[in-house]
């Protein structure tokens, strides 16, 4: 009885709906459009539209917590970390204002977090301890030709004497033969020299370290075209003999975005950031990629000459708290790299930007014992991986990579619909194609879910949104079908500096985008996108889910762990998500666990997989799943 009334109810509405808007209609185009949506609005509100689409929110952000979100990282504390640093705003580095802001989901709460540096295009991963490492960021704003004022590029600074290192602090002058004097830009320590004894013969090898220098005065005077000894003004005697200067052309050309060495850990109780031991290479844009030991390989990014750095990478020991030499292999900025077994990575060929177009850019399986790569082929479109997506398919065990979208190099305005698939268990793996997204996507973000699918939304048809290319569209690509269904439509565009995560009650929260215009003709200027919209997948539309209690527990790889407040009779699946941190569409963190399941006498347990390589210690979302797909709210798990 129930029932029907409510059936009367929804089409007397609907009835009344439907004459207003004809009324409306009737008088004229402007009169149509606003029938036109708010016939839209009634329909995504149904709950028939919602239990099959889902729903967007936008969230109520208070004026003084809302940033430039360039990077998102969910903690094990279930709050979600967003660095803006400078935001992409140079009178923001200027100035050293430098943001991060908590928000709890939950509570719908917003925390400001003193910033040291600017962590303005730095990379993350998750630690063991559950703390969030950032390494890297800007030292300087690129400078576009026409922009330069002073000449500038790399000095080599070089130290003959072996006895004693020697830093030079920022500000030193290096004079050159023809009297022009160049400044540096930053402090630089010189390593003291090698020296060599064989029998009475004595050879120094003299140390060196590069530095960032600019024309002490502006304009073209400043220009130098040929190699050149420079002295360091100030030291007198055998110091200055021993100190010296190298270059080459220092000029008035485009200066790229500059990197800085500094590295945090983010602690998620304490909510600040605590320094650790610098990387010996400063980097922007690079990628930092968790490995089955818990340790963490940098890799990539631009140096402190505003260079990409030429395959020199670097592990960091979260133990010791300081960084060691990697094996050396050259990728192009923020390459998406999985951890797929033991002491492999694969590179899907996804990256975000900086790099030439011939170098580096080819998929592949890359072995860190041996340093080898093998090259995975078959891609299409393999021209346009930059600013695509890339995610490593549930659940982890397959061992299957999914790369979608996708653009030209740099600037280009051309974008693919392409996807593909990498199974990475066959004898030799190679890409086979999946299917075509609805439109060629740049900037797109994939987010797995706990139902054993890929949430994708946003992105771009053009270059940073140009002409007005922003994709308001969303879909869940099927592993099982290699098929993807229509989501609910966000309310807003997303393309360049845009990410999304998932949240332990299985929403979906995105924030950011960076768009260079806001108009179609390309002539008024974007602002940065600093919304937060939050989407509710179907999956949390239906009457019930699997009861699971939410307190963290504690367990090992190989261990059984019992799930209290388990609801034994509908959970059918369990899985092991590893919380996101992601940025510039990469978000090489994630992961799907499939757990196997039993039941005995009511109590529910999951044995977490031996393989440090599926399971790395840490952190992790558990999720259970009825028949239908319908997830628990996620229990925070330890794994050690």
């Amino acid at each position: 009885m129930k029932a029907r009334i409510r059936e009367r109810r929804t089409r007397k509405a609907l009835l009344a709906t439907t004459g207003v808007l004809v009324l409306v209609a009737a008088n004229g185009p402007a009169a149509a459009g606003f029938a036109e949506r708010a016939w839209h609005e009634y329909t995504i509100n149904q709950p028939s539209y919602k239990a099959r689409y889902g729903h967007w929110d936008l969230v109520d952000v208070p004026g003084g917590f809302r940033i430039n979100a360039i990077h998102a990282a969910l903690l094990r504390t279930g709050k979600v970390l967003l660095i803006a640093g400078s935001g992409n705003d140079e009178k923001n580095f200027r100035a050293g204002t430098f943001r991060s802001v908590l928000w709890d989901p939950v509570r719908n709460t917003f925390t400001s977090v003193r910033t040291p540096k600017d962590m303005f295009c730095a990379g993350h991963a998750q630690l063991p301890d559950g703390r969030l490492l950032v390494a890297g960021g800007t030292a300087r704003y690129e400078k576009l030709t026409g922009d330069v004022k002073r000449a500038g590029g790399a000095m080599l600074v070089k130290n003959e004497n072996p006895d004693a290192p020697r830093t030079l602090p920022a500000g030193t002058v290096f004079v050159g033969s023809t009297g022009k004097q160049y400044r540096s830009q930053f402090p630089v320590l010189v390593p003291r020299a090698k020296k060599t004894v064989k029998g009475e013969q004595v050879s120094v090898t003299a140390a060196q370290a590069r530095v960032y220098v600019e024309a002490v005065t502006e304009g073209e005077t400043g220009i130098t075209h040929t190699a050149d000894q420079y002295r360091v003004k100030g030291l007198a005697g055998r110091a200055a003999q021993d100190v010296y200067g190298l270059a080459a052309k220092l000029g008035l050309d485009k200066k790229d975005f500059q990197g800085l060495r500094e590295a945090y850990e983010f602690d998620p109780v304490a909510e600040r950031y605590v320094p650790v031991d610098p990387m010996a290479e400063a980097r922007w844009y690079p990628t930092l990629v968790t490995l089955e030991d818990g340790r963490v390989l940098t890799v990539s990014g631009l140096d402190d000459m505003g260079e990409i750095i030429p395959g020199k990478n670097e592990i960091y020991d979260p133990e010791s708290r300081t960084w060691s030499p990697g094996p050396d292999r050259y990728f192009p900025t923020y390459p998406a790299l999985f951890l797929t077994g033991a002491g492999q990575l694969f590179y899907s060929g996804s990256n975000a930007g900086y790099g030439p177009a011939d170098k580096g850019r080819t998929p592949g399986v890359w072995d860190l014992e041996t340093n080898t790569f093998l090259p995975v082929p078959g891609l299409e479109d393999a021209d346009m991986t930059e600013t695509s997506a890339s995610v490593l398919l549930p659940p982890a065990q397959d061992r299957k990579v999914m790369i979608l979208g996708g653009g030209g190099v740099g600037e280009s305005h051309a974008s693919t619909r392409r996807t593909a698939i990498a199974d990475l268990t066959a004898d030799a793996p190679r890409y086979t194609p999946g299917p075509d997204l609805p439109q060629g996507t740049r900037y797109l973000n994939a987010v797995l879910t706990p139902d054993d699918r890929v949430f994708t939304t946003g992105g771009s048809g053009d270059y940073r949104g140009k002409r007005g290319s922003d994709i308001l569209r969303a879909q869940f690509y099927e592993p099982r079908t290699r098929s993807f269904r229509p989501a609910a439509a966000p309310t807003v565009g997303r393309d360049y500096h845009a990410e999304a995560l998932l949240l332990p009650d299985g929403r979906i929260a995105v924030f950011g985008s960076n768009p260079l215009f806001a108009d179609k003709d390309d002539t008024v200027m974007g602002t940065f996108e600093q919304r937060i919209e939050v989407y509710t997948p179907p999956y949390l539309y239906r009457d019930q889910r699997p009861a699971l209690r939410t307190g963290p527990l504690e367990t090992g790889r190989g261990e059984s762990l019992a799930l209290p407040g388990a609801d034994a009779r509908r959970a059918v699946a369990a899985r092991l998500m590893r919380p996101s941190a992601v940025t510039h569409a990469t978000d090489v963190e994630q992961r799907s666990v499939a757990l196997p399941l039993t039941a005995r006498d009511g109590t529910l347990k999951v044995t977490i997989p031996e393989d440090p390589a599926l399971v790395p210690a840490g952190w992790y979302m558990l999720f259970l799943t009825d028949r239908a797909g319908t997830p628990s709210k996620a229990a925070w798990v330890h794994v050690r």
